[in-house]
């Protein structure tokens, strides 16, 4: 099977530049729906599934090379290379925001703007670092996803989405996170809570541009500040959006922002 076929991918658009969206912790391609369409007229559109997500190869998945986010990085490096991506753009929404940052320092050739969705470099506490959260609720909330995925994702999933006045929202990500191999799910959320990235932000050379719900309890706003702080060059936009999934609650919101900064220089 190829690289293509195991990350499930999916391609629209026009023959141009490239524009590689990837999905975060317990969703698939199907979460940029309302967003990658409308870049389809100037870009190349590239959607696919982590491997464990989605309509990927399941027994594709390596639990050592999954062990840290450089797996997935380089997964997006081999997929990019089989695509002849060059010099595009790539998006990255929750753990694939560090994903790609880790990409584009491996090979700063694939791409020219990384536009990071709501990220975290770390999503601990730490000596004058605020993350969101101590180390133990980020044990306890390891803990409960080991000992019940699906009562995990039934509390989870609409405290993370947000806006409880559109409960199918967070049905939606309910439904997603159950879907996932319960195994996989662990191991994933293992890699992507106990990371730290911090260091992986300096000495990236694309432009960047990160984007930032104006409530958000997986990723608070200091955060989102702090990766536009340590990233050499970035621009920083706070949504109006509530939640960690605007993509799916303010899609035409962060579309215009994801727009204003490919059309537009850094700071802008």
């Amino acid at each position: 099977m190829s690289v293509i076929q195991r990350h499930n991918v999916r391609q629209a658009g026009t023959d141009g530049t490239a524009m590689v969206f990837a999905h975060g912790f317990g969703c698939d391609q199907n979460m940029w729906r309302f967003v990658a369409p409308a870049f389809e007229d100037c870009y190349r559109t590239v959607l696919f599934d982590h491997i464990g997500a989605g309509g990927s190869d399941l027994s594709a998945y390596d639990a050592e090379k999954y062990a840290s986010l450089d797996g997935y990085a380089d997964d997006v490096i081999e997929l990019c290379h089989a695509l002849d991506v060059s010099s595009g753009v790539f998006v990255g929404h929750s753990v694939s925001a560090m994903i790609g940052v880790l990409a584009s320092k491996k090979a700063p050739e694939l791409f020219d703007s990384l536009v990071l969705v709501c990220p975290s470099p770390r999503y601990l506490d730490d000596d004058g670092y605020v993350g969101g959260f101590s180390p133990p609720q980020i044990e306890e909330l390891l803990d409960f996803l080991d000992t019940n995925h699906l009562g995990w994702s039934q509390a989870m999933a609409p405290a993370i989405m947000a806006n409880a006045d559109r409960p199918e929202l967070g049905e939606e990500l309910t439904n997603s996170f159950c879907r996932m191999d319960p195994d996989i799910a662990r191991r994933f959320a293992r890699t992507t809570f106990l990371a730290d990235n911090r260091a992986d932000l300096a000495g990236v050379t694309a432009r960047c541009l990160v984007l930032q719900s104006s409530e958000d309890v997986i990723a608070p706003q200091e955060v989102g500040e702090y990766v536009h702080r340590h990233l050499p060059n970035s621009a920083f936009a706070l949504l109006d959006a509530t939640g960690h999934c605007p993509n799916l609650s303010a899609p035409k919101e962060t579309i215009a922002a994801i727009d204003r900064f490919l059309r537009g220089p850094v700071g802008g």
